[in-house]
């Protein structure tokens, strides 16, 4: 959903960080980051990030632990809508992994909804977090469920344009339909546990929240009740409001500082442009071309944000680092006399002389950082790329690329195609300074649409906001969402809702906002040796309780309905 390297963080769901801002300065290289490809800075959730690191390194394990298995579903379920055409009869292979270590006779399904990445991403849930939690407390199975055109669910030879025409949010509603009125688990054949004989209950979190959702509406008699944690369920082409809670509840230092240095950033890019050669040599970052993709690699810190996660384990501390690193009252590498002078040069070019020496140690140290985290990490590693290469979104050669390995056009397509959610600095009102520069516009985000897709026009998001957008409302849909997500705003919990996002929670429509946290931070879990005093903290402890008993009275009205 996100705008190029963001997506993965969008939605992206992976990568959450603790609920503590470590505003710590690094003085080094940082092992952590990695070079950022072009591939990675389109894609989703999960490429490179902390938290895939660490599935990666237990990737045997839980493979070992939760087979994958294959349902064989349609290609396209719906021959009556020309928008598919030229229509397939034909199926494909959808994704599953499932664990029924606690299940009895009459407990329910419960589907994770794998979303915009690989369902590997989501086998840990099966061991810990809300997803085993449900299944623990109601004798139920657990299910990873992948979405088509993600990890290994291709229903089609590549990823042309013309073959992505099945990839709709629709057509993967009723994927996942089929899957409750279909599946046979392995080692219960024995059983019927499809829909109307088994309670289904479903789960998501960001773009699958906003799915099942979805899901309850489209196919109430399939799926008796759903939780759509973090669920963008209004899809907005301009999201600009996506920076807006890094503003509210960000350390109020850090943001001051960091609004004006991007704000030094586009006033010479926009105003004073004889000043841009030696703005791109003071950063390092001379080899970008393009002044909007050098404005995007010195917005990349602040979405650092929607990283952070009460789970140490899957925690991205960068906008902590960050942060400390433009507040340390003092130059946290040696700079020479000639950069500081060329930087306070580049201070009153930029219009802000009268905050030259306050602004002198901040912007040092921006510089410092930008080029230790995305400037080394390529020009230093093996792979003798560009920072072109690395990081320009004006890359119609690489966009071009459609064989089955380019997997990253998949979540692109459905952002161009239907939900949007470009977060450009140019929609920022004039009345305050943007958290990323004005260059990042519909135009420059956009950019992929046109050149991967040929996709000239803004996105049909009536597609998605026929289902309610912000006031989508249903029995037994709960609505979960953290105080502080960069994501809320196109939540049920946006100020822009009815009511400004306040709804009264009940058993049926439970409608919770988890205090101090960001995206679907109910999700996460620890195994009982692994909790403190304070982890998990104690409002995800909460939420994660009620929703474990909203969903147990549920399965009562299910096995009374039967009765």
């Amino acid at each position: 959903m996100p705008t190029a390297r963001k997506i993965l963080l969008s939605l992206l769901l992976l990568t959450n960080v603790s609920s503590s801002l470590a505003l710590n300065p690094i003085q080094k290289k940082v092992g952590r980051h990695h070079v950022v490809t072009c591939a990675q800075k389109i894609g989703h959730s999960g490429h490179g990030s902390p938290y895939s690191q660490y599935l990666h390194k237990r990737e045997v394990d839980l493979a070992s632990l939760y087979p994958e298995h294959n349902i064989s579903v349609p290609i396209d379920h719906f021959h009556n809508d020309t928008s598919y055409e030229p229509h397939s009869s034909s199926t494909f292979d959808l994704r599953y992994w499932f664990d029924a270590s606690y299940y009895k006779d009459g407990g329910p399904v419960i589907v994770l909804q794998s979303g915009e990445t690989a369902g590997t991403g989501r086998l840990p849930f099966l061991r810990k977090g809300l997803l085993h939690q449900l299944a623990q407390a109601t004798n139920g199975i657990g299910v990873v469920l992948e979405h088509r055109y993600y990890g290994t669910s291709f229903p089609t030879p590549d990823l042309s344009t013309k073959n992505l025409r099945f990839l709709t949010t629709d057509q993967a509603l009723a994927d996942m339909a089929y899957f409750a009125q279909h599946v046979i688990f392995e080692g219960l054949e024995d059983k019927n546990l499809t829909a109307l004989e088994t309670a289904y209950f479903g789960y998501g979190g960001s773009y699958a929240g906003a799915f099942v959702a979805f899901l309850r509406l489209v196919y109430p008699d399939v799926y008796y009740g759903t939780i759509s944690s973090s669920g963008v369920t209004q899809a907005i082409w301009d999201f600009w409001r996506y920076y807006e809670p890094v503003r509210e509840y960000g350390p109020p230092d850090c943001i001051s500082i960091h609004t004006k240095l991007i704000n030094v950033v586009d006033n010479i890019l926009q105003n004073n442009t004889k000043y841009i050669p030696q703005l791109k040599i003071t950063f390092g970052l001379e080899g970008i071309t393009y002044d909007d993709d050098f404005a995007q690699v010195l917005s990349y810190p602040i979405g650092g944000w929607q990283g952070r996660n009460w789970d140490p384990q899957v925690n991205d501390p960068s906008f902590g680092e960050y942060c400390g690193n433009i507040t340390y009252p003092s130059l946290i590498n040696n700079a020479s006399a000639n950069a500081t002078a060329s930087i306070r040069e580049l201070l009153q070019a930029g219009g802000y002389s009268d905050y030259n020496s306050a602004l002198t140690i901040p912007m040092v140290n921006f510089v410092n950082y930008i080029k230790m985290t995305y400037v080394s990490p390529v020009l230093d590693s093996d792979e003798n790329q560009t920072l072109d290469q690395a990081y320009s979104t004006h890359n119609q050669t690489f966009y071009s690329q459609d064989d089955l390995s380019q997997d990253w056009r998949s979540w692109p397509y459905q952002y161009c195609t239907q939900w949007g959610f470009l977060q450009t600095g140019s929609g920022v009102p004039s009345d305050r300074l943007p958290l990323v520069s004005r260059l990042l516009t519909l135009e420059y985000n956009s950019l992929i649409c046109r050149y991967a897709f040929n996709i000239t026009t803004p996105p049909d998001t009536d597609a998605v906001n026929k289902y309610g957008g912000f006031d989508i409302s249903y029995p037994r849909l709960a609505i979960i969402d953290g105080e502080e997500d960069p994501w809320r705003g196109a939540s049920p919990h946006s100020p822009q809702a009815k009511n400004g996002g306040n709804r009264t929670s009940t058993t049926e429509e439970p409608f919770l906002l988890i205090d101090g946290a960001v995206h679907h931070w109910d999700e996460n879990g620890l195994f009982p040796n692994e909790t403190t005093a304070t982890l998990p903290p104690a409002p995800v402890q909460e939420v994660q309780a009620q929703e474990v008993a909203f969903v147990k009275a549920w399965l009562e009205d299910f096995r009374a309905g039967k009765a």
